[in-house]
């Protein structure tokens, strides 16, 4: 699994519970702060999927 899907995750995860704690706390910056890291880890994600798959075609 590449290194890009497991950053990711935790990016996502990371902005999610700060997207949360946000809009808890009526703290429009952290909530967005939040929803840009949690964007930022899916696209991350993304990434290393598409690495993983590549190197699954290369390996046949």
């Amino acid at each position: 699994m590449d290194k890009n899907r497991i950053e990711g995750a935790g990016k996502q995860a990371a902005g999610s519970i700060k997207e949360a704690v946000g809009k808890i706390t009526g703290n429009r910056a952290t909530e967005a702060e939040g929803a840009a890291e949690k964007a930022a880890g899916k696209v991350q994600s993304g990434v290393g999927r598409a690495k993983d798959g590549v190197r699954s075609v290369l390996k046949r």
